[in-house]
């Protein structure tokens, strides 16, 4: 009995000495925190997403109050918005262009060759590891909606190929897509009109378009039609090495459509070609 009330007495003991310590540390070691940073934060769209390098709102208003950081590296607030905190925090705006999401791949269903029957886990990263899924192109989409789950802003939507469709208006350029694709599928690009490229696959000629109808077959009529140094093939694909020069005249004489111009909205693949 004793044994117990001596190791009670000890729990008490320490317990009051670390609360004393503690409620002693939070008087005398306290730091105000600037009240700019919960105006900022108010401020602030208050979506958490990420996509101007912090963590959330939170941190990105301190990261301004300190100098750190520009109202415009938050692409999700309205201009209004950034005006608003550059006018608060007496500094410069410094908008930066707006980011979104967008699929390097254009074979859905209809599109791709079809080589067995995949039965098992509704999961992009389940079915890579079995064959792929059944697609004869193993570079491109799988159509089990991993990213549409993944986008907590509602701002993917899978349409009737079963590929990912992103609604430039909703996006806020997390990159939660980016993350969870086991393809690599996704980038996170400007979203003022440009070239996409709309394949991953590393197939050239014939073998990439039997397994697959609009992948591309590495003919660089893209390259030839743009700008010298402005589209490259590389690896058997075009690579987009200057998007501010390339024009949609590129995307032209592109036979399978593997190279889009999209304005707005993600280009919704159209599946089959005539090509």
């Amino acid at each position: 009995m004793i044994q117990v009330v001596t190791s009670g007495a000890i729990m008490l003991g320490i317990a009051f000495f670390f609360g004393v310590t503690l409620a002693l540390a939070n008087r005398f070691l306290y730091v105000a925190e600037d009240p700019r940073i919960q105006e900022v934060e108010d401020r602030l769209p208050g979506t958490n997403c990420g996509a101007c390098g912090q963590p959330g709102c939170h941190a990105f208003a301190e990261s301004l109050v300190a100098g750190d950081s520009l109202p415009g590296k938050c692409s999700v607030s309205s201009p209004e918005a950034v005006r608003s905190i550059a006018a608060f925090l007496g500094v410069d705006a410094g908008f930066e262009e707006r980011r979104v999401a967008r699929l390097r791949c254009a074979g859905g269903r209809s599109a791709v060759r079809k080589i067995a029957d995949y039965r098992g886990m509704s999961s992009c990263r389940a079915a890579i590891v079995i064959n792929g899924g059944g697609r004869a192109c193993p570079w491109g989409c799988l159509g089990f909606g991993d990213c549409e789950r993944a986008c907590t802003f509602g701002a993917i939507r899978m349409n009737d190929e079963e590929l990912p469709v992103v609604d430039v208006d909703l996006c806020t350029a997390c990159g939660d897509c980016v993350d969870v694709c086991p393809l690599d599928l996704f980038v996170l690009e400007p979203a003022s009109p440009r070239a996409l490229v709309q394949c991953s696959s590393p197939l050239a000629g014939d073998p990439a378009r039997t397994a697959c109808a609009v992948a591309c077959d590495a003919c660089g009529r893209c390259a030839l039609d743009a700008p010298e140094g402005a589209i490259e093939m590389v690896n058997g694909l075009p690579l987009v090495r200057d998007a501010t020069r390339a024009t949609e005249s590129c995307t032209f004489r592109c036979p399978t459509g593997a190279i889009q111009w999209v304005v707005g909205n993600q280009f919704e693949p159209r599946g089959e070609t005539d090509a």
